[in-house]
């Protein structure tokens, strides 16, 4: 009897420590993490020496002495651009050390002890972007051998490969952060971002936004998508619509491609380089091209051939209206990303809101417009009564939680406060950018001269967009009314 009280006893006593363990070990829980509420409070910084002490976490890239490559080389006086700069040794990435500052309980400072360090190969990143003095940056994290070198980054899923974003035509600072979260809080995944300060070469260089890259991952990281290459099979995998890739076997010939019905490019982004070859490559261009066969048909709503066997379809839906809201317009044409997920379906994900709240370079834009349901792929959904309806349904159900002007001034009020000193301190070495020689949107009345009126343009647009899709979300349904698409219905 008393060995049988004992095994309990013992057995009460391990579900206990289980309890205690998993109480204590930070876990999301399927929430999304927002650090400015959830990051460890820290005492405001008193130092009186002039050397960064801050709340965030600090980045501090070492390239000894090489230029970063990927800046553009354009065409004088056309200023178009020719192509990117290289190393010395003809490549797209130098070799540079990396290493984050992220104290437990104090705050940060340049002199600290690193709490992740690693060799790095790294490039400027963008497009438009890699034309503004604020770089942005792509960091792939490698081994002293040169092999990936997973590793978790303020609290991230462990990963090699990283983004870093420097909010430069973004006066705020803060659109990638809020609707990154956003997403996050309504779609099934989208990119995690902590706000960091960024060290390069001994130089102050500003407030950055370190951002998940969107790929596969091990231990819950990314997407779970997998490939076996020995068997040229695939659980998952993961394209983008944009300009298309250098390699040219990641340029998949798809439907929509050969037909015409888009001027961007598809590419695969995973299976990667290692785990591609030309018989993966085609299968996921024949599997993806089923989807877009089945949608642009005359069978696109039908139960048995159409499209919904193919996608998860409030996947589309959330993306929709997130980038609808946002006006952010590069999302279907630019930037897009799109995964086949385990669960046998293509699933939206978001990425790049720059521009978004009428922040692109080149136009003005509207808050009295929808746009999207004109693109690839929405332009056929749209035509389906059923999926319109849900879009609408969905708009009303989001509008009352997050698509609200209540809840976005809220919520960017807040990330601002958290920010406070690290935002004077980027102005220190940005401010310039504020003067109107450097005025960069080209309807120069949009140009912005300092950070309150940035902040105004945001809420203000914000409030005008919200008011507008709730008088206007209905009229969605002229894209389904008979008159449009009676050629595929019977």
């Amino acid at each position: 009897m008393k060995y049988k009280i004992t095994g309990l006893i013992a057995t009460a006593l391990v579900l206990t420590i289980v309890l205690w363990v998993s109480f204590m070990m930070p876990t999301d829980n399927g929430k999304r993490y927002h650090q400015h509420t959830e990051a460890e409070e820290k005492k405001t910084c008193t130092h009186t020496d002039g050397k960064l002490c801050t709340h965030l976490p600090i980045i501090k890239i070492d390239t000894n002495g090489q230029a970063i490559p990927g800046e553009p080389i354009l065409n004088i006086p056309g200023g178009h651009t020719l192509q990117y700069t290289m190393s010395e040794t003809g490549e797209e990435t130098i070799l540079s050390k990396l290493s984050v500052i992220d104290n437990i309980g104090e705050n940060n400072h340049t002199e600290d002890a690193s709490s992740v360090s690693s060799d790095i190969r790294i490039r400027i990143r963008g497009n438009s972007s890699r034309h503004f003095e604020k770089k942005g940056y792509i960091i792939k994290m490698i081994t002293s051998e040169g092999l990936n070198n997973p590793q978790s980054l303020m609290g991230m899923d462990t990963h090699h490969e990283w983004a870093l974003h420097g909010p430069y035509l973004d006066k705020t600072l803060i659109r990638n952060y809020i609707c990154y979260n956003l997403a996050g809080e309504i779609m099934g995944y989208a990119p995690n971002v902590r706000f960091c300060e960024l060290i390069l070469n001994g130089e102050y260089q500003g407030l950055y936004l370190l951002t998940e890259t969107i790929t596969a991952g091990k231990t819950g990281a990314r997407l779970e998508l997998s490939v076996d290459k020995k068997d040229n099979s695939f659980s998952g995998y993961l394209l983008r619509l944009d300009r298309g890739s250098n390699t040219e076997l990641k340029n998949i010939n798809n439907f929509s491609n050969y037909t015409y019905k888009t001027d961007s490019r598809i590419n695969i982004v995973y299976p990667g380089n290692d785990n591609l070859n030309p018989v993966l490559a085609s299968g996921i261009c024949d599997d993806f091209s089923d989807f877009e066969k089945a949608l642009y048909s005359y069978d696109y709503d039908s139960e048995e051939l159409g499209y919904e066997n193919y996608i998860d379809v409030n996947s589309f839906i959330d993306y929709f209206l997130i980038n609808e809201f946002t006006s952010n317009y590069d999302a279907g044409s630019k930037s897009t990303y799109m995964y086949k997920g385990i669960d046998g379906k293509l699933h939206m994900c978001v990425w790049d809101f720059n521009n978004a709240f009428d922040n692109y370079q080149e136009n003005e834009i509207s808050y009295r417009m929808f746009s999207m349901q004109d693109g690839l792929w929405f332009d056929m959904l749209f035509k389906d009564e059923r999926f319109v309806e849900r879009v609408i349904k969905r708009y009303q159900e989001l509008e009352k939680q997050y698509l609200n002007e209540e809840y976005m001034n809220s919520y960017i009020d807040s990330v601002i406060e958290y920010l406070g000193p690290a935002i004077d301190r980027n102005f220190e070495r940005w401010g310039h950018t504020f003067l109107p020689e450097w005025d960069r949107l080209f309807d120069f009345h949009r140009n912005l001269h300092s950070y309150d009126e940035a902040v105004e343009q945001l809420k203000g647009y914000i409030k005008d967009r919200h008011e507008w899709m709730n008088e206007n979300i209905e009229v969605l349904r002229q894209y389904s009314a008979e008159s449009k698409v009676k050629n595929y219905n019977y």
